[in-house]
C-alpha cells in the first residue's frame, strides 16, 4: 500500500471534527470512511510517482468539479467512475485547495447518510 504519510496526516486532521469512523488501506492506498462510507482516499499515481487524492462529490457534483485545478475523471479500473475524482498534487498541496475537496466529499457524505 502506498500512500504519503504526511498527506494522510493534513486529510487526518480535517476529518478530526468529523465522524470519521475508520482508514482502510484498499485499492493500493489509504481510504478515510465517515460515517461507513468512502469519503476521500490517497495513494501514489503509479504512472506519475506523484502523491493524488480521490475524493469522492457524487454523480451531481462530477460534471462542474472535474474543470477545477488538478481534477480528474477517476478511472480506477479502466473505466470512469463517475462521482469520485482524482485530484493531483497541483489540486491540493495548498491548504485551502485541500480544505476545498474535502469539504466537498464530506459535503456529499453528508448527503447520502
Amino acid at each position: 500500500m502506498a500512500y504519503n504519510e504526511h498527506q494522510a496526516e493534513r486529510i487526518r486532521q480535517r476529518l478530526s471534527k468529523s465522524n470519521l469512523t475508520d482508514e482502510k488501506k484498499m485499492m493500493g492506498g489509504l481510504i478515510f470512511m465517515v460515517n461507513d462510507k468512502m469519503c476521500v482516499g490517497l495513494d501514489i499515481d503509479k504512472k506519475t510517482g506523484k502523491d493524488r487524492l480521490m475524493v469522492r462529490v457524487g454523480k451531481a457534483k462530477h460534471d462542474q468539479l472535474i474543470f477545477n485545478k488538478g481534477s480528474r475523471e477517476m478511472d480506477f479500473t479502466g473505466k470512469v467512475m463517475r462521482g469520485f475524482l482524482y485530484i493531483d498534487p497541483e489540486g491540493f498541496d495548498v491548504e485551502n485547495d485541500l480544505d476545498f475537496w474535502i469539504e466537498k466529499a464530506l459535503h456529499f457524505n453528508r448527503a447520502i447518510s
